[in-house]
């Protein structure tokens, strides 16, 4: 017995290198596998203190679990019906424990009537607005109200004349438009005037030309051309000095003063040699917007070319064609005006 525990004490601490038997000292024996996980250390154990152990780890707190008092009754869920989110109310409730009690904060929902305080806020916020809109409406803002009023007025109303009518146009060339323009003439007076103008408006407007209208009649007599065809030297030298019309266009009126009278003895009137070229039938557009309207026609050139020929000066295709509208020879109000249909109405009669 004795014996062969020794010879396993030798076999494991006498070990061969090179084949020859060498002991080997206990501190250099590699320990064995089952030696090797029992000193694997374990981790250490929390301490406890004694008083600790003695109180209960404390438990998770459900409302379901918790004594409610008899004023509070249980939310109970209802059939089809998704409730909405109650508001929440902190309730202080008590617990009971080995050591005492302690107050414990609960939230506790409190069922509302769904809907009822928001439908009721959102209601009373939007009579508050409506309120203060009223009240703020008209704080020291009743003329730029009723100024406001106009404006839509204006506005429709331009909606209704040519869009060349606009807000900010010269009252004087409003009314131009809305008493004149297209408005069949006959006068051999007014005729000429007109013809005078709207030469004179060539590089101008007519809203300026309009405003020197009464100073062209004083300056010319009302356009009679057999006093202006009498003009000497010394008138129209007065008349450029005197009314500052530019001499070249005063010559010219003379000048045209004098083909008038011959037209005259031609044709009767000078009424009669231009509403000739329209068959005394104005010819009536249909255009629906102003950049259609064009600057010069056909018949417009071919009046044009037969005053040329007479010995008329200022009185291109461009020129003859705006003496047309303003005379009322052609009505080129857009159909959406009002006064295409009255335009058109008196060139019937």
């Amino acid at each position: 017995m004795c014996s062969s525990k020794s010879k396993n004490m030798n076999q494991e601490t006498i070990s061969q290198i090179n084949g020859r038997p060498v002991l080997q000292p206990k501190s250099n024996q590699v320990p064995t596998l089952d030696r090797r996980n029992s000193l694997k250390k374990s981790p250490p154990k929390p301490l406890i203190h004694p008083i600790a152990s003695k109180i209960p780890s404390p438990k998770s707190i459900s409302l379901n679990s918790l004594p409610l008092s008899p004023n509070l009754k249980p939310i109970r869920k209802l059939a089809g019906y998704e409730k909405p989110k109650p508001a929440a109310k902190s309730v202080k409730l008590s617990e009971g424990t080995n050591c005492g009690y302690r107050e414990v904060m609960s939230t506790v929902k409190v069922q509302k009537q769904p809907g009822s305080i928001a439908a009721a806020r959102r209601k009373e916020v939007a009579i508050k607005q409506e309120e203060r809109k009223k009240k703020i409406s008209h704080y020291g803002r009743v003329k730029a109200v009723k100024s406001t009023e106009m404006n839509l007025n204006v506005e429709h109303d331009k909606k209704k004349r040519c869009s060349f009518i606009t807000p900010s146009s010269d009252p004087i060339y409003v009314a131009y438009h809305d008493e004149e323009w297209g408005v069949p003439v006959h006068d051999d007076n007014l005729l000429f005037e007109l013809l005078v103008l709207t030469g004179a408006q060539v590089g101008s407007d007519w809203a300026s030309v309009l405003k020197r209208r009464n100073t062209f009649r004083e300056a010319f007599s009302d356009f009679e051309a057999e006093l202006i065809a009498d003009f000497n030297e010394k008138r129209i030298q007065s008349i450029v000095n005197d009314y500052s019309i530019g001499l070249s266009q005063v010559l010219a009126i003379v000048d045209n003063s004098k083909q008038i009278l011959k037209v005259k003895r031609d044709f009767g009137s000078f009424n009669k040699y231009i509403w000739g070229f329209m068959k005394y039938k104005p010819v009536t557009a249909k255009y629906t917007s102003c950049q259609k309207i064009p600057v010069k026609t056909s018949k417009s050139e071919t009046i044009s070319k037969d005053m040329v020929r007479r010995g008329f000066r200022f009185v291109g295709p461009t020129v003859i064609h705006s003496f047309m509208q303003a005379a009322g020879l052609t009505n080129d109000h857009l159909i959406a005006c009002p006064r295409h249909l009255e335009c058109t109405a008196m060139a019937s009669l």
